[in-house]
């Protein structure tokens, strides 16, 4: 099912990237479990090097789910390189407690 309300952060990462910049985006998934808008567009779009943060620890919890302490899977950090900016880029991630996977979608 969509991850409504999931935690996503957004950080440029790389040799240019400032570690001490604050992220990119922070922000909660909508409906359909998607970022409302995208998470960059246009020329906030660079060719380069970003890292996304799932915060499923927190999502599972908020679902009623018991998880063990320290949990499993707490935040899951997904890096991606972005060759063309001017491309589609959507990145979905499948995750459970136990697992996660991830795909470049359409």
């Amino acid at each position: 099912c969509p991850a409504v309300g999931l935690r996503v952060r957004l950080h440029r990462t790389g040799p240019d990237a400032d570690p001490a910049a604050p992220a990119l985006r922070d922000l909660r998934l909508d409906a359909d479990g998607r970022a409302h808008g995208g998470l960059l567009s246009g020329a906030d779009l660079q060719r380069g090097t970003y890292a996304l943060e799932f915060f499923v620890a927190d999502y599972f919890r908020g679902r009623g789910v018991t998880l063990p302490e320290p949990p499993f899977l707490d935040v899951v950090r997904l890096d991606f390189g972005v060759a063309d900016p001017t491309r589609h880029y959507h990145v979905p991630l499948l995750a459970s407690p136990w697992s996660c996977a991830s795909y470049r979608g359409s």
